[in-house]
């Protein structure tokens, strides 16, 4: 297992280059100017001379090389120095915001306890209870529970998450006044009224993204559940006498658990960048906004980075996900 994550690890290496290559083209090549925005009273040399400055006027393979350069090197080093109080990365250029003139990893690093709190809860809490309704649903398959997950599971796949967003402010915020319509990202937790409080502004948007999560695996597992229980290996272990708990929890969630895990892994990243519209809808200075408000103003090395860091989550929980096959199933060998 350990030669097998090794090398799908160095495999990820060419990849992720090709990955970062396109996306740098493809944002080199798309309309717009950082200079836009500006006023129509700046001069056109002042533009360029702006634009020199921002490092546009170089050739595209240099421009792409420091980019590269500066997140592979340069930003690790910056963490080692903040970690360790060393200097190694003093004189080496960062990657700077064109939108705030700061380092875009510092922007980052801000935004992701806020993107933690929100949307990381919400897929914890999605998969913790999409797991045992989709075990309930097959085991007792056509039943009121099963109907009613299946209801369920159709409006959290077909209502999208700006219109379910705008609908519980208008109940919970607006006609029963139970919860903020805003989410404080100043907000801190000292005490007990504090922390209610934290918990009362996070409740909304959570419910909103747990719904889509909830929808999906459980419909998922349903499925992978409702396969397996009709195995031949199932009618034997019952021959057996083994009872039907450990018929259903032991054998069939564990091989049901294969398909699921491929979900579940590959659906972290988006814990990252997919709550875009969520976090725009009650506030939440997290990723998917910043990346919201870098796309507006056409903060290019804001956009890559992030859109970087997106496809190395993909990567990197692919890999977790084939890992976690071999330990699911130990008919599965990677020797």
């Amino acid at each position: 297992m350990l030669t097998y994550a090794i090398r799908r690890l160095i495999i990820a290496i060419p990849t992720l280059l090709f990955i970062g290559l396109c996306i740098f083209l493809l944002l080199d090549l798309a309309p717009g100017d950082p200079t836009a925005q500006l006023p129509l009273t700046i001069p056109p040399e002042v533009k360029e001379q702006i634009r020199e400055a921002l490092g546009l006027g170089q050739p595209v393979h240099i421009r792409f090389w420091k980019w590269l350069v500066q997140f592979i090197w340069v930003e690790p080093l910056n963490l080692f120095d903040f970690l360790f109080g060393t200097t190694f990365a003093d004189g080496w250029p960062r990657i700077i915001s064109w939108q705030s003139r700061s380092p875009v990893m510092d922007i980052v690093v801000q935004r992701i306890p806020q993107t933690l709190w929100v949307v990381g809860m919400s897929y914890v809490v999605g998969v913790l209870i999409a797991l045992p309704i989709g075990i309930i649903s097959a085991y007792r398959q056509y039943s009121v529970f099963d109907q009613v997950g299946t209801f369920v599971s159709m409006i959290g796949y077909s209502v999208p998450p700006f219109f379910t967003g705008v609908l519980v402010i208008v109940i919970f915020s607006v006609q029963l006044g139970w919860l903020p319509s805003i989410y404080d990202t100043t907000h801190r937790v000292v005490d007990w009224e504090t922390f209610v409080f934290q918990l009362k502004q996070m409740v909304m948007p959570v419910m909103v993204l747990a719904l889509q999560t909830t929808a999906q695996i459980s419909r998922f597992m349903r499925a992978s559940m409702l396969d397996n229980l009709n195995q031949d290996y199932v009618r034997t272990a019952r021959a057996k006498g083994m009872t039907e708990q450990v018929v259903v929890m032991t054998h069939v969630l564990r091989n049901s658990m294969i398909p699921v895990v491929t979900v579940i892994a590959l659906g972290v990243p988006a814990v990252f960048g997919g709550a875009i519209i969520t976090e725009q809808i009650f506030k939440v200075n997290g990723i998917g906004q910043l990346l919201i408000t870098a796309i507006q103003a056409n903060d290019l090395p804001m956009v890559q980075t992030l859109t970087f860091i997106f496809a190395i989550l993909i990567v990197l929980f692919n890999l977790i996900a084939d890992v976690l096959y071999g330990i699911l199933d130990p008919r599965i060998r990677y020797d």
